[in-house]
């Protein structure tokens, strides 16, 4: 079975773990969102692809939720002293892949390949494409402007009101090599437990992307990324709460609207009407099987759909 999952990070990624689990991951590409991508001391840093390489890749540090197993910070105490910024955190594990990735692009080789190799490198089974190798960036508007995504994200830890949010780029980005391939050889087209509006929205900005999905002959699912109108964690229910008007499960199948077939969300949010399938279960993906159970709803709903 071939599964496309459109995914941002950590999110995206524990609802692919589950999915390997489910199915041949030789079958699974993930197409990942670039939006949050950024330039850390001249170099390119790409979040929501590297919490996909580390947590597919077995070395994620579980208890924070980002980065690398034990870490070390000795670089960025030193760049510190020396008067660098340091409000974006790089361990020195991290740096390492930072570094190999610079010199991959340096030399010419585009993110998509680079991206693909270091998910080789980590043992990873299942394809992570980026879903553009052209430079696409979110922009998130608060009151008295805007900031890049990165910056209101962890500098202002998100706290400035959202009032819109734009892609940078998305009017000329393509998408990567092999990412329409996917999309038309799938079985299945996934959204992952994502925020709709900066994780899964650079993706869908890419319109030929977009296109893809809406002209599919195949299922596409999403999974809420909200369980009893909260996020797990994060501001997605905050953002749905002021762009989409609220943050129940039609709320999140309307940033989808078609674009998918059904709606996985939680029992949390009780029976409600949807223009598309309901999908009731538990989505709090707490440890292998709950992310198991997750991923199999999903399936069963494009078994369903067929």
């Amino acid at each position: 079975m071939n599964v496309a999952v459109l995914s941002g990070g950590v999110g995206g990624a524990r609802f692919v773990q589950g999915l390997l689990d489910a199915v041949d991951p030789a079958g699974v590409t993930v197409i990942a969102n670039v939006g949050d991508d950024l330039e850390v001391f001249g170099l390119h840093v790409s979040p929501d692809v590297d919490t996909l390489l580390y947590t597919l890749g077995g070395v994620a540090d579980e208890e924070r939720g980002w980065g690398r197993a034990g870490e070390t910070w000795a670089a960025l105490g030193v760049a510190r002293e020396l008067g660098a910024e340091g409000w974006f955190q790089l361990g020195d594990k991290d740096l390492g892949l930072h570094l190999a990735r610079a010199q991959a692009l340096e030399r010419g080789e585009p993110l998509s390949a680079v991206t693909e190799r270091f998910a080789r490198a980590l043992g990873i089974r299942a394809r992570i494409l980026t879903a553009t190798d052209d430079r696409l960036r979110t922009w998130i508007q608060v009151e008295n402007g805007e900031l890049p995504f990165q910056e209101w994200f962890v500098r202002e830890r998100h706290e400035p009101e959202v009032h819109g949010v734009r892609f940078e780029g998305a009017e000329t980005a393509g998408p990567a090599p092999g990412v329409l391939e996917v999309l038309g050889d799938a079985d299945l087209i996934v959204i992952a437990p994502s925020n709709p509006f900066v994780s899964i929205g650079p993706i869908l900005a890419v319109e030929p992307i977009r296109t893809a999905i809406a002209e599919r002959h195949v299922p596409a699912v999403a999974v809420s990324p909200l369980i009893g109108g909260r996020a797990v964690k994060g501001p997605a229910d905050r953002m749905m709460r002021r762009l989409a008007g609220g943050a129940g499960p039609a709320h999140v199948a309307s940033c989808y609207k078609g674009l998918i077939d059904a709606l996985v969300y939680d029992k949390a949010d009780g029976e409600v009407e949807l223009d598309v399938r309901p999908l009731v279960t538990e989505t709090l993906m707490s440890d292998a099987a709950a992310r198991r159970r997750v991923a199999e709803t999903a399936l069963e709903a494009a078994a369903a759909l067929r």
